[in-house]
């Protein structure tokens, strides 16, 4: 099937339309069939009446001498051949051809198709009663002519509507070619417009030229291309955010390394290979980190369906990998966890989100504080919530916290793992809310995932 549009507005015009004109080009051959068959019955019968006058008794003897009129009304240009057979019922011929095929009508006259002498024609009988000394005998008057004058007429009344409904067809045709060259130069201007504009130029289009019927088309495309520019301006922050973070560490181990070939005291060159050693493995962090952010922003949702997690257990394994730095820095970890409670996802990233969140709450947490977790489900929904007494986080801040690189404070870290958790929480269809902890003391962080439908 084309892909043109002209061409496929042309079918949708000229299918309908050939189909009525073929069934209105049958109906009016029918009509013309049948009034051209009208005139010639009408003269027919005209002939006919004419030859039953000419019938005459003569000398107890029915004669007739056809009148020239009567031939006369059936003469065509076309050279048809006139029949006629004037006959007793049940006797014998008195006037005309005697292979006359005979039909006896009743009181009214009788029209019928017939043969005579291997040419087809349109025939008429009537009944003339004649009277003539008390005695009456019923005469047969057949008129019948050839059908070439029939058919002629038929085609000179059918001919002209068909011209006429090939006609409007043909300006139907070109009014539509003219009106959609007209209607679509708005988009091909348009598309000239795109092609002609700078790699750096905004693409929004305009959507006052167009007609409405291309508007809501053009405005979706305008909501796409700005979906596009804010996914490509992240992307390009995030690279120059990425690319700063990273010269970092990697500018001072290169100094450092710089630094350990000049050193020829053992002493000093372990001290620097060690201090090489935590700029490496920072470096190495970073990096995950910003692997796990690109995976996580990269995750379908469709890859989440039908793979059930299990929360409660995967919060457990993150409490046993955060429990050592929980007492290195003196903070009591709790949970509270109902019975295993699932949602749809994907285990791993789960225990990305949950680690980022913990280790967040303990970094943050002073010594001696508190870290809570909660994993329950609510009005069938799941909740994970996790409290700390940290410093928390101030209203006006809690929405940029969530940015790549983005610090509240001070705290050592990469500015990625809230951006991390709200990736994955996007793909797993979950929703991460920051709240005021215990008496308005730290932060509370919630994810509510949906319900799993079983």
């Amino acid at each position: 099937m084309t892909n043109s549009l002209r061409l496929r507005l042309l079918l949708w015009l000229l299918l309908p339309m050939t189909v009525y004109v073929v069934a209105a080009g049958l109906i009016a051959r029918d009509n013309a069939q049948r009034t051209a068959s009208l005139l010639q019955d009408e003269a027919l019968l005209s002939s006919a009446r004419v030859m039953a006058g000419d019938i005459r008794w003569e000398n107890g003897y029915l004669h007739a001498e056809i009148s020239p009129s009567a031939i006369e009304i059936l003469s065509s240009p076309y050279g048809d051949e006139v029949y006629f057979s004037i006959r007793e019922v049940g006797g014998a011929t008195i006037a005309g051809t005697s292979d006359f095929p005979l039909r006896v009508p009743g009181d009214t006259p009788l029209w019928y198709d017939a043969t005579v002498s291997g040419h087809p024609i349109r025939a008429v009988s009537l009944i003339r009663p004649m009277y003539d000394s008390g005695a009456t005998k019923q005469v047969v008057v057949s008129v019948g002519r050839t059908l070439m004058q029939r058919d002629a007429a038929a085609t000179e009344l059918w001919r002209p509507q068909m011209l006429h409904f090939a006609g409007i067809v043909t300006i139907a045709v070109v009014l539509v070619c003219v009106g959609l060259t007209f209607e679509l130069q708005p988009l091909m201007r348009l598309a000239k417009d795109m092609l002609a504009r700078a790699p750096n130029a905004s693409l929004r289009v305009h959507t006052d030229p167009l007609r409405n019927e291309l508007r809501p088309i053009v405005t979706a495309f305008n909501q796409c291309l700005d979906i596009i520019e804010r996914k490509t301006a992240m992307q390009r922050r995030f690279i120059a955010d990425a690319a700063h973070q990273l010269r970092t560490p990697l500018t001072l181990l290169g100094t450092q390394l710089q630094y350990a070939r000049r050193q020829d005291d053992l002493g000093q060159l372990k001290e620097t290979l060690l201090a090489m050693h935590r700029s490496n493995q920072s470096l190495v962090a970073l990096t995950n980190q910003l692997l796990l952010l690109a995976q996580a922003e990269a995750a379908d949702y469709a890859d989440f369906e039908g793979a059930p997690v299990d929360l409660r257990a995967v919060a457990t394994g993150t409490l046993e990998q955060l429990a050592l730095l929980a007492q290195r820095r003196r903070v009591e970890l709790s949970a509270h966890l109902d019975e295993p409670v699932q949602v749809l996802g994907n285990e791993p990233l789960l225990s990305v989100l949950l680690f980022n969140l913990l280790d967040n709450a303990i970094r943050y947490t002073s010594a001696g504080g508190h870290v809570a977790l909660t994993v329950n489900a609510q009005d069938g929904r799941v909740v994970l919530t996790i409290t700390d007494e940290g410093p928390g986080i101030s209203p006006g801040l809690r929405d940029r916290v969530f940015e790549p690189f983005f610090r509240a404070s001070g705290e050592e870290g990469s500015g990625l793992g809230l951006s991390i958790v709200r990736e994955i929480a996007r793909a797993h269809r979950a929703e991460v809310v920051l709240g005021d902890g215990t008496g308005g003391v730290g932060l509370t962080a919630s994810v509510v995932f949906p319900a799993v439908r079983g």
